[in-house]
C-alpha cells in the first residue's frame, strides 16, 4: 500500500513516490528510545537507575531530580521540566552546549508529578547512547536500525535531505496557497526529532514493530 499523495514540488509538479523523504519530526524519539532498549538488553545501561550514573554532564536546578531522575522517566516525559523550546529552536548551540541549558530551566512541577513533553530529554538520550557506544547518536541509528531493516531512503538531517534526488520541499500557505519557505537544521536536537524518511522505509519500520520487535525473522528491537 505505499505510494504517495500531492507535489514533493509543486512548482514543477513533481509527484510524491513511495521514496519520497519527508520530515518525520518527533516519530524520531521512538528510534532513541529502541536503541537504548537494545543498549538494556546488552546490560550496557538500566533503564531505572539515575541517569546520571551515565551521563553526568546532565544536570538539573532540582537536586532532588539530579539524585533520581532516570531514562525512563525522561523517556515518559515525567522529568518536571516543561518544554523550554525557545532554548533550543533556531539556536547555533551544538548538542553539547544545548545540553548545558537543562540546568538553567525552571522546572514547573517535581520529577514524576506530571507529563510534560519535552525535547531536551530525548537530546541526553542521544547523548547518553553516545557516551556508552563510543559512537554518534546518528552511527547507532544507522547501524542498528536502517540497515538490517533496509531503511535505504531514510537520513538523518536536512543537509542529507537536501541531498536525496526524491524527497518534499517544504512549504507554508500563505493566501491559500503553498509558499516555499526554507528547510530548518535541527541536528543539535537530533535524537529527538531529525529523522527524515519515507513511506516506504517507514512501512518496515511499522512492520518490525507489529511483528513484536522482528524483521525478516531477525530480532532487530528486544
Amino acid at each position: 500500500y505505499t505510494g504517495g499523495f500531492g507535489y514533493r514540488d509543486y512548482e514543477k509538479k513533481l509527484p510524491v513516490t513511495e521514496n519520497t523523504q519527508f520530515a518525520i519530526g518527533s516519530c524520531t524519539k521512538a528510534f532513541t528510545a529502541s536503541i537504548l532498549g537494545m543498549l538494556e538488553k546488552e546490560g550496557k545501561v538500566n533503564l531505572d537507575k539515575p541517569v546520571r550514573d551515565y551521563l553526568p554532564e546532565l544536570k538539573f536546578q532540582n537536586d532532588y531530580t539530579n539524585k533520581h531522575i532516570t531514562l525512563r522517566d525522561m523517556m515518559c516525559h515525567r522529568s518536571g521540566l516543561p518544554r523550554h523550546d525557545y532554548s533550543w529552536y533556531g539556536s547555533t548551540a551544538s548538542r553539547g552546549e544545548l545540553l548545558a541549558r537543562i540546568e538553567f530551566q525552571e522546572p514547573s512541577a517535581e520529577l514524576r508529578e506530571k507529563y510534560q513533553y519535552n525535547n531536551f530529554m530525548f537530546l541526553a538520550q542521544g547523548m547518553v547512547i553516545e557516551k556508552l557506544t563510543g559512537k554518534s547518536w546518528e552511527e547507532n541509528v544507522r547501524e542498528r536500525i536502517l540497515k538490517p531493516l533496509g531503511m535505504n531512503h531514510t537520513n538523518m538531517s536536512v543537509i542529507d535531505l537536501a541531498k536525496s534526488a526524491d524527497h518534499s520541499l517544504a512549504y507554508a500557505i500563505e493566501n491559500n496557497k503553498p509558499k516555499l519557505i526554507p528547510f530548518r537544521n535541527i541536528d543539535a536536537i537530533g535524537p529527538a526529532g531529525s529523522i527524515n524518511s519515507c513511506a516506504k522505509d517507514m512501512a518496515q519500520w511499522l512492520i518490525t514493530w507489529i511483528n513484536s520487535g522482528k524483521y525478516k525473522d531477525t530480532e532487530i528491537i528486544p
